[in-house]
């Protein structure tokens, strides 16, 4: 029997405005399939004019200026339609999709939806049960007492996966990707029992309690930064509340 992380995977990755789900914007994104490890992959990208201002420290990070999104880039509407088909496509298949940080990605996707297509990204995956791996949220629970940082670029580092052209949203999926199918051999004797759906649940539940040890680390530091628990997606705040 063929383990999850030696099977079809596929990941996704955004580029962004900023880094408030709630109000900024995607610029570009990236769907990369891949069937087996070491495989060929088949990438979809996309390119957005966000339609508002992209600030010099988005730029600064993934290269896009506002006048090459506004000369290049693909009204949001259309294109958030095709992202949420084409990752129902991908959970249909039956294929786990890898988004390192899913609750920034996702979340910010469904923003979009509701945004441009009065609609969200559940409505898009009410019919296909949608099964996520993040290499945050495993590398975080199988090797909790590593010391350092657990961006995509130190994860790449720590599993010897190479990252061509980072910030860059296919670049950033493959990696992600890649990390994943290390995760899965590194920790196989942990791992190689549980399927990929069963692991979805069980991130939901790692997630939350490294939400919580990340909250009372700021409390003891006298920081009032909220962490927010939900995985993969956070709950639409009420308009009232926004």
């Amino acid at each position: 029997m063929t383990r999850w992380y030696e099977g079809p995977l596929a990941a996704f990755d955004t580029e962004t405005t900023g880094v408030d789900v709630e109000h900024d914007r995607i610029v570009s994104a990236a769907l990369v399939v891949q069937d087996s490890p070491g495989g060929r992959t088949r990438v979809t990208g996309w390119l957005v004019n966000p339609g508002v201002p992209v600030p010099a420290e988005a730029t600064a990070v993934h290269g896009l200026t506002e006048e090459h999104l506004q000369h290049n880039g693909r009204w949001p509407s259309p294109v958030m339609e095709e992202i949420g088909r084409s990752l129902a496509e991908q959970c249909a298949a039956g294929r786990p999709l890898v988004v390192m940080n899913a609750p920034f990605d996702l979340t910010l996707l469904d923003r979009e939806l509701r945004r441009h297509r009065a609609s969200s990204l559940a409505r898009y995956l009410e019919n296909v049960p949608m099964c996520v791996l993040d290499p945050r949220v495993l590398d975080k629970h199988l090797d909790r007492y590593r010391k350092g940082r657990r961006t995509l670029t130190d994860l790449c580092e720590q599993y010897a996966v190479e990252l061509a052209g980072a910030h860059d949203a296919a670049a950033d999926a493959t990696a992600a990707l890649d990390v994943v199918r290390a995760v899965g051999r590194r920790f196989a004797a942990r791992l190689e029992r549980l399927s990929a759906a069963e692991l979805h649940t069980l991130q939901a539940v790692w997630h939350a309690a490294q939400a919580r040890g990340l909250q009372a680390w700021f409390a003891r530091n006298g920081s009032e930064e909220s962490v927010d628990p939900a995985w993969p997606l956070r709950p639409e705040i009420p308009a009232q509340a926004a």
